[in-house]
């Protein structure tokens, strides 16, 4: 399958730019507005429940990071998203199909484990809130999560982002099911947002067992704010839009942002 034009804009992404222009109206509610929804099946088994606390973790200070209710406020919503995109409605195949595989180089490996588990920063520090969408048209699939990792490690794990597209830029991984991908990982804009970000545009060719043709694309990105950070996801076998990975972390990032500075003046 052809790799998806540069630029192009899709109805996914004229839907979210379009809902950007209320990003105002939506942070003066948003501290307001706390979502219950369950864990989209397609997320990894260490993820824990959106709204949920993973055992063992510190809760938020007061004085620093958000409460589990804030993260979770900040989180993006399906208004922001608007049509073609919906509530996940479950588990992708090629997930496991093409994600879980193995390569020699160390750092592709590495980044081969957080496409799948979706976690580069490794276990939250604290409170953690996450969401999930699918888009209608395109079969594309965007996670969406705030979590608090301490800043100094977020950095650092950023400043390994950026170099993975000249020590990564085109391997080999075999997959668990026997086929090879030949991964392709290059650097992706992000709008000026937040404290610190980075985002990559991983592609993943390769055939099934019945020699059918795959071609995956997946956007990583993330944005660090004070002490929380946003990781986003956004990939799919048909086109996937980067104007919606774009716009989501910056729209995201506006809406932490004033989280925090509402969070601040409760103190």
């Amino acid at each position: 399958m052809p790799h998806p034009p540069a630029g192009r804009r899709g109805p996914g992404a004229r839907a979210l730019l379009a809902s950007a222009l209320s990003v105002t109206a939506l942070l003066a509610t948003a501290a307001c507005s706390v979502q219950d929804e369950p864990r989209p099946r397609w997320f990894s088994a260490s993820a824990t429940p959106t709204g949920a606390s993973p055992a063992g973790e510190r809760p938020a200070s007061s004085g620093a990071g958000l409460t589990q209710a804030q993260a979770q406020a900040a989180l993006i919503t399906a208004v922001d998203m608007g049509e073609p995109w919906g509530p996940t409605r479950g588990a992708r195949t090629w997930r496991d199909g093409l994600l879980k595989a193995t390569t020699e180089d160390r750092d592709c490996q590495r980044l081969l484990d957080a496409l799948y588990t979706e976690e580069p920063f490794g276990t939250p520090a604290g409170p953690r809130a996450t969401v999930a969408f699918d888009d209608a048209d395109t079969d594309a699939q965007l996670r969406y999560q705030v979590a608090a990792h301490p800043p100094a490690d977020v950095d650092r794990t950023l400043e390994w982002l950026k170099s993975l597209p000249g020590r990564c830029g085109e391997f080999t991984a075999a997959t668990t099911r026997g086929g090879n991908q030949t991964v392709q990982v290059g650097d992706l804009p992000l709008p000026p947002v937040g404290d610190a970000r980075q985002a990559l545009r991983v592609t993943l060719a390769g055939e099934t067992e019945d020699g059918e043709l795959t071609y995956l694309t997946m956007d990583l990105a993330a944005v660090r704010v004070g002490e929380e950070t946003i990781t986003l996801t956004n990939a799919g076998l048909d086109e996937v839009y980067e104007e919606v990975t774009q716009q989501t972390a910056e729209l995201g990032a506006q809406r932490l942002s004033e989280i925090r500075k509402q969070g601040r003046a409760q103190i």
